[in-house]
């Protein structure tokens, strides 16, 4: 009998499968960062499909106030931070494993000072962000990530944008639609390898 899939135990809060760590190496926008993963977290042990999508068809911020919505091992928000070093990112995942591990990255590749992973009830509701960036996790369903997305998206600073990659059989293109019907206006910016790459701004 098979033991609990990742993806069964990334929405859990607290994880009760054996934590082992596994390393991730990811080149991204020119830099290489050496991470750590760990089973009952989003894509142990490598850069998943999407995520390198969405750096290949991306350049990186330039500074400001930057969220990494559900940010598993912190990889997008570490490349963010590294890429931008007058950048200050805030890393938000329901899964306390991520957030440790985001937080162990941080440490490792000494953005600490400018990087904080938390949950989500942990984040000062009032803070705002010029930028999101986020892998969003689907696979929730559609009520939980509009949900998801309605109580972030507001928080963007005017003139603030998001910058998501979803796959396209998983409903990019309905989310698109949604996102502008909801006041965010959504552009599709990439489409690689089944995804699509949607960059949105706060009207």
């Amino acid at each position: 009998m098979s033991g609990p899939s990742d993806d069964e135990h990334y929405f859990s809060a607290d994880p009760s499968v054996p934590f082992q760590r596994a390393r991730v190496h990811a080149r991204v926008w020119g830099l290489d960062l050496d991470l750590v993963s760990g089973s009952g977290v989003f894509a142990r042990g490598r850069l998943d499909i999407g995520t390198s999508v969405l750096f290949r068809e991306t350049e990186p911020p330039t500074g400001g106030q930057i969220l990494d919505l559900g940010c598993g091992y912190g990889v997008i928000g570490l490349a963010c931070a590294l890429a931008a070093p007058t950048a200050t990112v805030t890393a938000v995942d329901v899964n306390q494993r991520a957030v440790l591990l985001a937080n162990e990255n941080a440490a490792s590749l000494g953005v600490s000072d400018r990087f904080a992973a938390r949950v989500p009830e942990s984040v000062d509701p009032a803070a705002t962000y010029d930028e999101i960036w986020s892998n969003p996790p689907i696979r929730i369903g559609k009520a939980a990530l509009h949900e998801l997305l309605l109580t972030w998206l507001p928080r963007l600073a005017p003139g603030g944008r998001a910058v998501m990659v979803v796959g396209k059989n998983l409903g990019a293109d309905s989310l698109q639609r949604w996102l502008g019907e909801q006041g965010f206006p959504t552009e599709r910016i990439a489409s690689a390898k089944g995804f699509r790459v949607l960059e949105t701004r706060r009207s």
